[in-house]
Order: C-alpha cells, then structure tokens, then sequence
C-alpha cells in the first residue's frame, strides 16, 4: 500500500491514479508558469547584469516542464484548462516586478519559489520512496531552492514593499496551484 493509500482521504480526493494525475497536471502547469515568469522577468531585464541569471532559472524551469509533458503523455493526464491564462498572468507576474528593477523581480522568485517548496514538499511527503514520481519532485524541489537562494543572494530583500510585494504573490501562487490541480 502505498502512502498515498495509508494518509486519510478528503472529499473529492479520488483514488491513487486521480491524485497522481492531479499531481502531474498541478505541476505541469506550475512549471509552464514559471517559465512565464522567467520570460516576462528577461523581457525587461534580458539586456542587464542579472539577465542571463534569469535566462538560467528559465532554461532550468524549461526543462522541469519538458519531464512532466512527458508524464502527462505517458500516464494520459489532461492539462489544465487554465493555460491560457496561466501563459499570460504568468508572463505579467514576471515582468511586472521587473519593471520595478532587479530587486523587485528576485522578490517574485523568491515568493514563488517558496510556495512551490512547500507545495513539492507536501507531495514528496504522499509518495513511496522508490516511486520516479518522488524522486522527480525531490530533484525539482531543491532547484527551485536554488532559484530561491539565487534571488535571496541576488538582493531580493532590498526591493521596495518586499514583504507587501511577496505576500501578494505568494497568494496568487496558492491561488494558481489550488486552481490547477482540479480544473
């Protein structure tokens, strides 16, 4: 049995196969996000010292998405209907930051990262050991904290309104992942 049989179900939570799909389909559409971000975040500051930081972060985010399209293809997942959206809020949530400068654009990383930890912990925590599905999300998990460590060193607390600037995008970040699981 595995430990996603063994914790108590919620309402609506379905079997193994349904959780593990809404997993897929929740990170999926986390990772397309973040990529938005990095793209929106390089459309203003591609040209500068921390461009190619950001290009980084993007060019690493590009290649989580890569792994869960393929999980996505292979388990039969859907995606989430909410891509569209998800392509442009993400795009604006990057570059809108951005446009407050440096500072400001490594606060949104360093929110979002946070949340996506938290998130990849809490999913870590539902699967076996020797399950792909955990290992993918464990090595996914501590390059967002890179991402996040990155912006922490790159002077993210030194944006203006930064705790104001990331409690608001941590709650989209909630916002976005409790949308995605189920639509």
């Amino acid at each position: 049995m595995s430990n996603m049989e063994k914790r108590p179900s919620l309402p609506g939570d379905g079997s193994h196969k349904t959780r593990r799909a809404r997993m897929i389909r929740v990170n999926q559409a986390g990772e397309f996000g973040a990529k938005q971000i990095y793209a929106g975040q390089l459309a203003i500051l591609g040209h500068t010292e921390i461009g190619d930081t950001i290009a980084q972060m993007k060019d690493q985010e590009q290649v989580h998405l890569d792994t869960f399209n393929e999980l996505m293809v292979e388990e039969s997942v859907r995606p989430t209907a909410l891509t569209p959206l998800w392509s442009v809020a993400g795009f604006a949530l990057g570059a809108g930051p951005a446009m407050l400068g440096k500072d400001a654009a490594m606060a949104c990383t360093v929110a979002v990262e946070d949340v996506i930890d938290e998130h990849y912990r809490q999913q870590s925590a539902v699967l076996d050991d020797g399950e792909p599905l955990k290992a993918t999300i464990d090595q996914f998990r501590a390059e967002e904290l890179q991402h996040r460590d990155t912006a922490l060193d790159a002077g993210a607390k030194k944006a203006p309104g930064y705790r104001l600037l990331t409690t608001g995008i941590r709650a989209a970040t909630k916002l976005a992942i409790g949308l995605s699981t189920r639509i």
